[in-house]
């Protein structure tokens, strides 16, 4: 499918509503993230991480345009923030970084490829940059390097299966029920099946 740059009404509303659904379910996660963490450890964090950055693959596995996975992860960060998150507006700069890095790995398909080893390789792309920002955010530099390996190994697989598998299961099981019909998923899915 050749990439149109401009959003259609529909288009812009569904990215709007996935990073307003994926607000809550983020919110919702933390809890998760804390029992876990109570009970395995602090390496618990990079284990559920990938979770976090599902809206970015889901809204590009549906939309296909530029910007769509940028724009669900920034949204996203941005309601947990109008919903009282206590991480405040650091969240969004969370959300900025993890959409760009999934973004990146859209970008570098031209905005044509959303199989689900792109959609894998975006959630580690979105890993991958949420690991810089935290190392930077706070001071990675100071931690052994076997627990800084652990960390980044742990993060990525956690962005390939929680954040690219679980979306691609997600798109998959949305477009099943006909709601995705006339989108650009569709167009490519019925393009590949004449």
């Amino acid at each position: 499918m050749s990439v149109t740059r401009g959003w259609t009404l529909r288009e812009t509303l569904i990215v709007t509503v996935i990073g307003a659904v994926f607000a809550v379910l983020y919110l919702g996660w933390v809890q998760v993230w804390l029992i876990a963490q109570a009970v395995f450890g602090p390496l618990t964090m990079d284990v559920v991480m990938g979770f976090w950055f599902v809206a970015s693959m889901v809204a590009a596995a549906i939309i296909r345009k530029p910007g769509a996975a940028f724009a669900a992860e920034v949204l996203a960060a941005a309601v947990q923030v109008l919903l009282g998150s206590p991480a405040g507006l650091l969240l969004v700069v969370s959300g900025i970084v993890q959409g760009a890095g999934a973004e990146a790995v859209f970008a570098a398909t031209r905005w044509r490829n959303y199989s689900l080893p792109v959609l894998m390789a975006a959630g580690v792309g979105a890993a991958v940059f949420s690991y810089i920002y935290t190392w930077i955010r706070f001071d990675y530099g100071a931690l052994q390097p076997t627990l800084l390996i652990a960390m980044f190994v742990l993060r990525t697989l956690s962005g390939a299966v929680l954040g690219g598998w679980l979306a691609h299961a997600i798109v998959q099981a949305l477009y099943k029920t006909g709601a995705l019909a006339g989108l650009a998923i569709d167009v490519d899915k019925r393009s590949a099946a004449a």
